[in-house]
Parts: structure tokens; C-alpha cells; sequence
């Protein structure tokens, strides 16, 4: 995912979670907080230690960002979104996390139903 695309301040995960709105399912919680001068989105991962080791939360965030880096057209601009992994998500496949992350922006209105 490049740079310009990710979300990394820690004032701006702050001002987002305190008041962006939320949805969440089994395996995620999406926060996402509109922004009227970017033109694009911006993502921020969080996983906690509960999720696993460094190397499955490492693994988990490269997986969730390829998904997000190749479907990028999908999600709409103007948005900062910060995507927190549940337990859950560690023993799902590729497809099945590409297929959770877009029913929770679906969920939190960001995306038409199917």
C-alpha cells in the first residue's frame, strides 16, 4: 500500500476513533471518519497482541492491506479508516478476509448493498 494511503499519526487515530462512527462484524471493526481535502482514502491496521504473535498480526496486516491495495477503486474517497482485526480473522483464508472486510464497509454504509 503506499504511503499516501496509509494512516500513521497518532493525533489522527485518535480524532478518529473519538469521532468517526463505527461497524463492526465477527472478524473486524471498521472506524471511519470523512475528510474533505484528501481525494483519497487513507487506512490505519490495528491489531492487538490478543490477536496472536508478531508474526501472525505482521502476517494478517500484509494480507489485509494486499486486499485493500488491490481493490482500492472500491472504497470511497474522502475517508480515514482504521480497521481493527479480531481473533477470529487469524484462521480465515485470503478470500474469506477479502469477503468480511467488504461486508463491514457494506455494514457501515460505505459501500451499495449487493
Amino acid at each position: 500500500m503506499e504511503k499516501e494511503y496509509r494512516l500513521a499519526k497518532r493525533e489522527d487515530f485518535n480524532k478518529i476513533y473519538r469521532y468517526g462512527k463505527s461497524a463492526a462484524n465477527h472478524q473486524f471493526v471498521l472506524y471511519y471518519y470523512p475528510q474533505k481535502e484528501l481525494g483519497h482514502f487513507r487506512l490505519g491496521i490495528s491489531t492487538s497482541k490478543k490477536v496472536g504473535n508478531a508474526v501472525v498480526r505482521n502476517s494478517l496486516r500484509r494480507r489485509l492491506k494486499e486486499i485493500v491495495r488491490l481493490n482500492a477503486d472500491k472504497f470511497p474517497p474522502n475517508y480515514d479508516y482504521i480497521l481493527i482485526v479480531r481473533k477470529p480473522a487469524v484462521e480465515m483464508e485470503y478470500a474469506e478476509l477479502e469477503k468480511s472486510l467488504f461486508h463491514v464497509v457494506r455494514k457501515a454504509g460505505l459501500l451499495p448493498r449487493k
